[in-house]
């Protein structure tokens, strides 16, 4: 069992890594990166495919039209400037998806492959700039790896209840507790962690490419209004969006020069 449990410190000292630049408004921090970045991309792009596939099949798939170039082009605008927080990002296969459904939601997969719901844009009335400040975050999620660190820290975690209950002898019962123990303590504010630094470095992103990133505020506002009361943030990977706000407005005095000097240019 020490054999086990000195490999398992091995990889948590072999995969800590940083994937971005330090940025203007928030600092880096270690990431436990163990699962090879070529099985993240695979399994994204397996799911991108499946996805749009899906999508065509029931004439959902929107790949022209006014609505698709002006989510494009912002797009397009702000992948340039991925390059201050990560410089080999501007190279990636970047690609937009955009799925004529009423749900409110967007994502960007591993390595550069991006979706958004129309509900989204529909829905909230959303002006370029608040497009911006959350595609902004989605590709900030895209930068910092996080889809591969989740994998990664949820693989370690498992080898760890595993490993611990086994050395203790447990049963299912106690290992089935353990397990949920593991997702309330670690995976699901791990999760909140991630959407809160999507939150930083996509806010610097939009800011960068001359977005306003006052924008976020309001965005916020639209999301509460549109989410309700919601679950009790301790049990959500995402954080409350009246934190989320109070948050984004601490960065507004490290991000407006940004977008200030973005619109002299």
């Amino acid at each position: 069992m020490k054999i086990g449990f000195l490999l398992l410190s091995l990889l948590l000292i072999g995969g800590c890594a940083t994937t971005t630049t330090a940025n203007i408004a928030g600092k880096n921090r270690s990431q436990l990166l163990i699962v090879p970045v070529a099985e993240v991309n695979r399994m994204s792009l397996d799911y991108f495919a499946k996805q749009n596939d899906d999508a065509r099949s029931k004439h959902r798939l929107v790949t022209s039209g006014p609505e698709f170039v002006r989510v494009e082009a912002i797009m397009r605008r702000l992948v340039p400037h991925s390059a201050a927080l990560r410089k080999d990002a501007i190279d990636w296969p970047w690609e937009l998806v955009l799925i004529d459904a009423p749900e409110v939601n967007a994502h960007v997969m591993a390595g550069g492959k991006v979706t958004v719901y129309t509900g989204l844009i529909r829905q909230l009335k959303l002006n370029d700039d608040e497009i911006a400040v959350v595609m902004g975050h989605e590709m900030a999620h895209a930068l910092r790896e996080h889809t591969r660190e989740k994998i990664s820290e949820q693989q370690l975690a498992g080898a760890v209840v595993s490993l611990g209950g086994a050395a203790l002898g447990a049963g299912k019962t106690t290992m089935q507790i353990a397990g949920l123990a593991q997702q309330l303590a670690l995976e699901l504010p791990f999760s909140r962690k991630m959407e809160s630094e999507a939150d930083v470095f996509g806010l610097e992103l939009a800011a960068r490419a001359g977005y306003d990133p006052q924008a976020a505020l309001g965005l916020w506002d639209k999301m509460s209004a549109q989410g309700g009361a919601g679950i009790p943030q301790f049990l959500s990977t995402h954080p409350a969006p009246k934190n989320r706000k109070q948050e984004l407005a601490a960065l507004m005095p490290k991000v407006m020069p940004l977008y200030q000097a973005a619109n002299r240019r």
